[in-house]
C-alpha cells in the first residue's frame, strides 16, 4: 500500500497541511478546525500524524465510525501505524462481562502506551470507550511482571500471584486468561498478548519460555524474556476493599430474588471466582467515579494530540448515555433489583477530560461549525457519484486525464478499471497519472490543491465496502476429529465395542495383569457383567449414538445378540450402498462439458473479494474447479458454517461457468434469499459483460415472462430463484451449471428434477446443515464432498445466553444494539401472534423501529419488508424462521429467539448463524417459558447450543444433535433400526466398506467396457478393517499415562485415542515431542508407552501379524518370510545363536537380549520393514 502512504504523504506536505500542523503543536491546548467533509477526515487525521512527534487519539461517535475509521487509517499508512481502543459493549448496571476479545484489546493499547512508541501511530477510540474506567497506570505497571529466561523464580509463588490477579486454572490453556500448571511447566495466555506463554521450570529456575499454539497445544517459537500483564482490567488485588464496600450496602429493600442473587454473587466474589457477570460488581474495586478516574486519557504521552470528531456531537451523546444510564439505575432500584447506593460504574461528560484540557494533551475539535476563531485545513471537495455505471466513470477518467488532472481509484474492482482507462485512451495511462488501487476506503474526495481526485466503490458502485478488522487476533482453528469428539466421553456415557456391543463408560483405571501394569477403559454390560480394554485398543470403542432418544438395551455378554444385530446391520448398508452405487454409475458413464481453465477476467474477479481467503476457501474452489474441467459432470456438496464463505465459492464457479458461454442456474429456497444472492452477483460481476437475472414471486407474472424468454434466447447469463426455476416452462439455452443452495429445504418433487439434472450438468450444492464427519467418510467417491469449517478471519464467537423469558433483558439487549447503530431479529415463529408480539414489544421499546416478516405476506410486502430491514429502516424485524437460510445482514448482531425449546438443535444453530457476521460481537438470547417444565431433549438442546461456542462447532453440534434426537432422519426410517441396534459410528463404518468395495467393482467393469456384474448376495463386510490394522503386541511393559503426568482424565483419553492411531514412526516421534513439549519430561510407563507404539509402527510397517513373549522368548510372527527376507535376516543375525529364524517367525532368546530387548526386536522389524 506504498502508493496510499505516497498520497498521505503529499497531503502532508501540503502548506496548508503544515501550517494547521504547526498550529496545532503549538499553539492553545485546545483548538478547533474548520470544517472537513466526512471522507477527507480520516486522511487529515493520518496527514497530521506525519508532523506529531508522539501518538495521536481519534475520537468519533460511536464504535462503528471507529472501526470504520480504523480500517481506513490502516489502508492509508499500514497496520502497524493503527491500534484500535474498543469499548465494553456491556450497558450500564447490566449483569454482563465484555468480552475477552474487547478486553484484550484494551490492556494491549495499555501496554503498548507504557512503551515508547515510534510515531506514526494513531490511536483511535470510540466516545464510550473514553467513559469506561480502566487500570491507572501505576495499577497496571504494578499488576504486570517480566520473565527473563535462567531467572530464578518461585513456581509457586508465581501461581499464586498470578490467581490472585485474575487468571483462571483450566485443564487446558485455550482462551486469554488461563492458566495452568502440570509438573514443572506452566501455560498461561495474558489478555494482551496474541499467543499464550509456557513457562518450563528445572526447579525454581525458569529453563524455557515458549509461545504455543492454543489449538495445537505445541510451542513454536521460544524467546528470551515474557511480559505478563494483568487478565483484565478490574483490580481484583482490591478485593477486600470491594467486599467491604459490597457488605455495607442496604440490600433489605431487594425483593427475596435479587437477595438471594446478590448474596449468591457475594460468595463467589469472597472465593475469588469468575462467573458472567462479575464485570457488573467491578466499581466497588475502585475509588468512586470522578474527574480523577483513570481512563485512556491518562495513559497518553505528554503533548499528544487527541482529535475530537465533533466534539458538540460527542458531548451530546454522551449526555444520551448518562440519561439512559439514570434511566436504568432508577427502573432497577424502583423495581427492587438494585441497591439505592451502588455506586456509578462510568464517567459523564464534565468527569470525561474531553471538554476541558486537564493533563499534558492537546484538544482538537475536528468540527462541521464555521468559526472565525477555526484553523484552515486544507481544502477539500466532494467526489462525484456514478452508481455502477462504468461507462460514465470512464468517461469522466478519461475527461480528467485529458485535461491534466490526476486520479487515484481505490476500488475492488482495480484490474478490471485499469484494463478499461487503457481501452479508452487506447494505451496504458502513466502512473504518475492514473492508478487503479486494490482496496476498500470509505469514500473518496477532490483535493484541488493537488489536482487530485479519489474515488472509492462508494462513489463508483454506491456502496461501501467492509474490510475485516485487522486487529483480530489470530486463532488456529481446525474441524472436530474422532479423537476430540472422544475426549468428550464421560463416565456413564453409552459406548460400543466393535466386537463386544453395547455397553456403560465407567472411567479408567489401572491393573497390574502379572508383573504388567497398564490402563485399561472400564465397560459394564447387561447384568453388570465389566470388560476391561487396554488403552492400545481403544479405536475399538466408540460413543454411541443411536436413531431416537431413547436410552439403548445393554448387550449381553456369552450370547449371540451382538452378532445378530451386526448381521443385520450389514445386510442394511449393503442395499443401501447399491441405491447409492446406482446414481454414481449413471453419472460415470455419462460426458459433460469440461471447463476451460482460468482466464485473466476470473482472476480479476476472484482479486476483488472484499476479504482474505480462508485455507478451506481456497482448498475447496480448487476441488470445484478441478471437477469443473473434467467431462464427467460434477455432483459436490459443499458443506460449511453459516457465514464462512460457500456463496463465494459459488459465485466464483457461476462466473467461470460464464466465460465458457454456458448459463448458470442458483436455486434457493426462500424468495428472501434470491433477492440477497441477485444482489450479491449482480454487485460483483457489475465491473462485467454478465447478465445476472431473478425469478421469484417478488417479480410480476410480466417480469419472468421477459426474463423467460431471455432465458431462452442465451441472454441471460446467471439465474437465481427458487423452485419456480424447476418448472418445466422455464428453457435454458446452453445450461451448464446448477448451484443448490440447501437441497434439504426443497419437497421429493424438485429433488427428482434434480436427479435427473445432476446426470446431465455440473451440479453444485451448497449446505451450512453440519453432517456428521462419519458419515461424510461413508460418501466418499460417490457424492464428491467439500468442507469449509474454518471461519474468516474477523469473526467473534455469538455469546450466547440461554434464560427465562425477561422483558428486561430483552429491553437491555434491543437498546446495546441500538447504542451501536445495530439492528436485532427477534424469532417468534407462530404467524397468527407475531403482530401482537411485535405491538408488546413496539410498547416496552418505544425507541426503535420495528418491522414484521413472515412467510404469508404477499411478495410485495415481504419485499419491502426485507429491503426496509436491510436498509436499516427498521432496528428490530420481528420475524418467523424465515431468516434461517442464508440471510446476511451485517449490522443485525443480536438475536433474541422467543421459545426457543420449539426448535431442532441444528436449527438455532443455524438461527444464530445470522448474526455475528462482522467484525462486532453478536449476542443470542434463547428464551424459554420459566413457568413451564421443559422435556429432557428440550433442555438437551438447549445446553448444547450453549456449549457450541467456538467458531465452526458445528460438526460438534451435528453429532451433539444426533446424540439428542438420534440419526434415524438422516438416512431414512428404513435404516433406523439397525442405527439404533450398532450405533452410528459402526453403522457408518459398515456402509463406508460396503459403498468402497462396490465402487471398486463398478469403476473395473466400467474401465473393462463391461457390464457391471451384480452385487453379491452375501454381506462383504471384512469387521477386521473397520479398526486401526491389527497387530497383536504382547510385551513386558508397564506402559500407561501416570495420572500425575496428564491429571485431566479427559486430556489422558484424546492422548491414547491419537496414541494408537499413530501408524507411523514420524507420528510417534511427533506424539513424544509434543508430550515433552505440553507436559514435561514422560515418566517411565509414559516411555514404555511410546517403545510400545514404536514397536507397533515398525511391526506394521514389516507386515507383521504379532510380536508376543514367553517365558523364554520373543516371537515376531509373519503370514509368510519371504526369501528376500530370510537372506537379509541371516546376513545380519546369522551368527547370532539367539536369533532364529523360521518360514513364518523369528524367535529372540529373551534372556540373552536383557535389558535391551526392545532395541533387539525393533532392529529385527527394521530390516523386516526395509525388505
Amino acid at each position: 500500500m506504498q502508493r496510499l502512504a505516497n498520497i498521505i504523504t503529499e497531503i502532508a506536505d501540503l502548506p496548508a497541511c503544515e501550517a494547521l500542523a504547526r498550529s496545532l503543536a503549538t499553539g492553545p491546548r485546545q483548538q478547533r478546525v474548520a470544517p472537513v467533509p466526512n471522507a477527507a477526515r480520516v486522511p487529515l487525521v493520518a496527514a497530521l500524524s506525519l508532523h506529531s512527534r508522539t501518538p495521536l487519539l481519534y475520537v468519533t461517535l460511536n464504535a462503528d465510525a471507529a472501526l470504520r475509521a480504523a480500517d481506513d487509517l490502516r489502508q492509508w499508512l499500514g497496520p502497524d501505524a493503527v491500534l484500535y481502543y474498543p469499548a465494553s459493549d456491556a450497558m450500564p448496571y447490566e449483569h454482563m462481562s465484555p468480552g475477552d476479545e474487547v478486553i484484550a484489546q484494551r490492556l494491549r493499547v495499555l501496554q503498548l502506551l507504557a512503551t515508547d512508541l515510534q510515531p506514526p501511530v494513531i490511536l483511535v477510540a470510540p466516545l464510550k470507550a473514553l467513559l469506561q474506567p480502566t487500570l491507572s497506570r501505576a495499577e497496571l505497571a504494578s499488576a504486570s511482571m517480566t520473565l527473563q529466561r535462567d531467572a530464578v523464580l518461585n513456581q509457586e509463588r508465581l501461581l499464586r500471584t498470578l490467581v490472585a490477579r485474575g487468571y483462571r486454572p483450566t485443564s487446558a490453556v485455550t482462551a486469554p486468561g488461563e492458566i495452568n500448571r502440570r509438573g514443572g511447566i506452566v501455560d498461561l495466555w495474558p489478555s494482551a498478548d496474541d499467543r499464550p506463554l509456557r513457562i518450563e521450570f528445572f526447579g525454581d529456575e525458569i529453563e524455557s519460555l515458549r509461545r504455543f499454539d492454543p489449538a495445537t497445544q505445541r510451542s513454536d517459537q521460544r524467546l528470551d524474556a515474557a511480559s505478563i500483564s494483568p487478565p483484565h482490567e478490574i483490580p481484583l488485588w482490591n478485593r477486600e476493599q470491594a467486599l467491604a464496600w459490597i457488605e455495607s450496602l442496604d440490600c433489605t429493600d431487594l425483593r427475596r430474588e435479587a437477595q438471594a442473587e446478590w448474596e449468591a454473587a457475594l460468595e463467589r466474589l469472597r472465593a475469588g471466582e469468575r462467573f458472567e457477570g462479575r464485570a457488573f460488581y467491578a466499581p466497588f474495586f475502585r475509588a468512586p467515579v470522578g474527574p480523577a478516574s483513570p481512563t485512556l486519557l491518562d495513559h497518553l504521552p505528554p503533548e499528544c494530540l487527541v482529535l475530537l470528531s465533533e466534539a458538540h456531537m460527542l458531548a451530546l451523546h454522551a449526555s444520551e448515555l448518562a440519561q439512559h444510564a439514570e434511566a436504568q439505575r432508577f427502573k432497577l432500584i424502583e423495581q427492587h433489583e438494585l441497591p439505592a447506593a451502588f455506586p456509578r460504574p462510568y464517567l459523564n461528560w464534565d468527569e470525561s477530560g474531553l471538554d476541558q484540557v486537564r493533563a499534558a494533551y492537546r484538544l482538537v475539535d475536528l468540527s462541521h461549525n464555521e468559526e472565525a476563531s477555526a484553523l484552515a485545513p486544507p481544502v477539500f471537495g466532494a467526489a462525484d457519484h456514478f452508481g455502477g455505471q462504468f461507462r460514465r466513470l470512464i468517461s469522466d477518467i478519461v475527461t480528467r486525464l485529458r485535461a491534466g488532472e490526476r486520479v487515484v481509484a481505490i476500488t475492488a474492482q482495480a484490474a478490471r478499471l485499469q484494463e478499461l482507462v487503457s481501452e479508452e485512451l487506447h494505451g496504458a495511462p502513466t502512473p504518475a497519472a492514473f492508478v487503479a488501487i486494490h482496496g476498500m476506503i470509505e469514500a473518496g474526495w477532490r483535493l484541488p490543491s493537488a489536482n487530485l481526485t479519489l474515488y472509492t466503490d462508494s462513489e463508483i458502485f454506491g456502496i461501501r465496502q467492509r474490510r475485516p478488522l485487522a486487529e483480530r487476533r489470530r486463532k488456529s482453528r481446525h474441524g472436530e476429529d474422532r479423537a476430540a469428539f472422544l475426549r468428550g466421553l464421560k463416565v456413564g456415557d453409552y459406548v460400543v465395542h466393535i466386537e463386544h456391543g453395547i455397553a456403560i463408560y465407567d472411567g479408567l483405571i489401572r491393573r497390574t495383569v502379572g508383573e504388567i501394569e497398564r490402563e485399561y477403559l472400564v465397560l459394564r454390560y447387561a447384568a453388570g457383567d465389566k470388560i476391561y480394554v487396554p488403552v492400545d485398543q481403544i479405536d475399538r470403542v466408540t460413543r454411541y449414538i443411536g436413531a431416537g432418544d431413547s436410552s439403548p438395551t445393554l448387550t449381553r455378554l456369552g450370547t449371540q445378540d451382538w452378532e445378530r444385530a451386526k448381521r443385520k446391520a450389514r445386510a442394511a448398508v449393503q442395499d443401501l450402498a447399491q441405491d447409492l452405487l446406482a446414481l454414481y454409475a449413471q453419472r460415470q458413464t455419462k460426458r459433460g462439458h469440461a471447463f476451460n481453465p482460468d482466464n485473466e477476467w476470473q482472476r480479476e474477479l476472484e482479486g476483488s473479494f472484499p476479504y482474505i481467503e480462508t485455507e478451506d476457501q481456497l482448498r475447496v474452489l480448487a476441488e470445484v474447479k478441478t471437477d469443473m474441467e473434467h467431462d464427467v459432470p460434477m455432483d459436490r456438496l459443499i458443506c460449511g458454517d453459516v457465514g464462512f464463505g460457500k456463496t463465494e465459492v459459488a459465485l466464483r464457479a457461476a462466473f467461470k461457468a460464464v466465460q465458457d458461454g454456458k448459463q448458470v442456474a442458483l436455486l434457493v429456497p426462500t424468495t428472501v434469499l434470491a433477492q440477497q444472492h441477485f444482489e450479491t452477483f449482480k454487485q460483483r460481476m457489475a465491473a462485467f459483460p454478465v447478465k445476472v437475472e431473478m425469478l421469484s414471486r417478488f417479480r410480476s407474472a410480466k417480469e419472468q415472462d421477459v426474463i423467460m424468454r431471455e432465458l431462452l434466447l442465451g441472454r441471460v447469463d446467471i439465474i437465481i430463484g427458487t423452485h419456480r426455476l424447476l418448472s418445466k416452462d422455464v428453457i435454458f439455452k446452453d445450461l451448464g451449471l446448477v448451484i443448490v443452495d440447501e437441497e434439504q429445504r426443497f419437497g421429493v418433487r424438485h429433488k427428482e428434477r434434480l436427479k435427473q439434472l445432476r446426470a446431465e450438468v455440473d451440479v453444485l450444492t451448497l449446505t451450512a446443515t453440519p453432517i456428521p464427519r462419519t458419515l461424510h467418510m461413508a460418501m466418499a467417491g460417490i457424492r464428491d464432498l467439500s468442507v469449509i469449517d474454518t471461519p474468516p478471519e474477523d469473526r467473534i464467537p455469538v455469546k450466547t445466553y440461554v434464560t427465562p423469558y425477561d422483558e428486561t433483558l430483552i429491553r437491555e439487549a434491543i437498546l446495546r444494539e441500538l447504542e451501536r447503530n445495530g439492528q436485532v431479529y427477534f424469532v417468534h415463529n407462530r404467524v397468527q401472534s407475531i403482530y401482537h408480539v411485535a405491538n408488546h414489544l413496539r410498547n416496552l421499546v418505544p425507541e426503535a423501529n420495528i418491522g414484521v416478516g413472515h412467510g404469508q405476506l404477499n411478495e410485495r410486502e415481504l419485499e419491502q419488508v426485507m429491503i426496509d430491514f436491510f436498509e436499516g429502516r427498521h432496528d428490530v424485524l420481528v420475524c418467523t424462521t424465515i431468516i434461517e437460510s442464508g440471510l446476511d445482514v451485517s449490522s443485525a448482531n443480536t438475536m433474541i429467539i422467543d421459545d426457543a425449546t420449539n426448535f431442532g438443535l441444528a436449527q438455532l444453530y443455524q438461527l444464530r448463524g445470522r448474526v455475528g457476521r462482522s467484525a462486532n460481537r453478536a449476542y443470542a438470547y434463547l428464551f424459554y417459558k420459566g413457568d413451564r417444565a421443559m422435556t429432557e431433549e428440550a433442555q438437551q438442546r438447549l445446553e448444547a447450543i450453549q456449549e457450541a461456542t467456538e467458531l465452526g462447532a458445528g460438526f460438534r453440534v451435528a453429532m451433539r444433535d444426533l446424540e439428542i434426537r438420534g440419526a434415524g432422519n438422516l438416512l431414512g426410517a428404513e435404516q433406523s433400526g439397525h442405527i439404533a441396534a450398532v450405533g452410528f459410528d459402526l453403522y457408518s463404518r459398515l456402509l463406508e466398506q460396503a459403498v468402497q468395495q462396490l465402487k471398486q467393482r463398478v469403476d473395473a467393469a466400467q474401465h473393462s467396457s463391461a457390464t457391471p456384474p451384480p452385487p453379491p448376495a452375501a454381506p462383504i463386510i471384512n469387521e477386521k478393517v473397520l479398526v486401526s490394522p491389527l497387530v497383536t503386541l504382547d510385551l513386558p511393559l508397564t506402559a500407561y499415562l501416570p495420572s500425575d503426568y496428564i491429571p485431566d482424565e479427559a486430556l489422558r483419553l484424546g492422548v491414547y485415542q491419537r496414541m494408537v492411531g499413530s501408524e507411523e514412526l514420524t507420528e510417534v516421534r511427533a506424539l513424544r515431542q509434543e508430550l515433552q513439549d505440553r507436559f514435561g519430561n514422560p515418566p517411565l510407563p509414559a516411555l514404555h508407552l511410546l517403545t510400545w507404539l514404536q514397536i507397533k509402527a515398525l511391526a506394521l510397517q514389516a507386515g507383521v501379524t504379532s510380536v508376543t513373549t514367553s517365558n523364554e522368548e520373543f516371537i515376531i510372527r509373519l503370514p509368510i518370510l519371504d526369501t528376500e527376507a530370510r537372506e537379509r535376516l541371516r546376513r545380519r543375525y546369522g551368527r547370532d545363536p539367539n536369533v532364529k529364524v523360521g518360514p513364518q517367525f523369528i524367535r529372540l532368546n529373551r534372556r540373552s537380549v536383557g535389558e535391551q530387548w526392545s532395541e533387539k526386536v525393533m532392529g529385527v522389524l527394521e530390516v523386516l520393514a526395509a525388505s
